[in-house]
């Protein structure tokens, strides 16, 4: 997983740049961030009920935020175990 999609996507989604989200969308090696973006995407372009994009943003933000606190505890883990040995 790559930190840099994450917080990109993050940006991308804050700034409401949604052409640079659907060139990260393609180019992310994460599946699940590619489908999250996808789904968001598609309801704020084809949606007119607002509550289907809302829930479809924060399922998206929901995700980034799980992925920054596993790769941010991963290292953290991986060293205190070398510590330990």
């Amino acid at each position: 997983m790559d930190m840099l999609d994450y917080d990109r996507a993050l940006y991308y989604t804050h700034r409401s740049e949604w052409d640079n989200l659907l060139v990260l969308m393609v180019r992310t090696k994460d599946q699940i961030l590619s489908k999250k973006i996808e789904y968001f995407l598609h309801a704020y372009q084809f949606s007119k009920d607002y509550s289907i994009i809302e829930r479809k943003l924060y399922a998206l933000l929901r995700y980034i935020d799980h992925a920054n606190e596993v790769i941010g505890i991963t290292p953290q883990r991986e060293n205190e175990h070398v510590l330990l040995i």
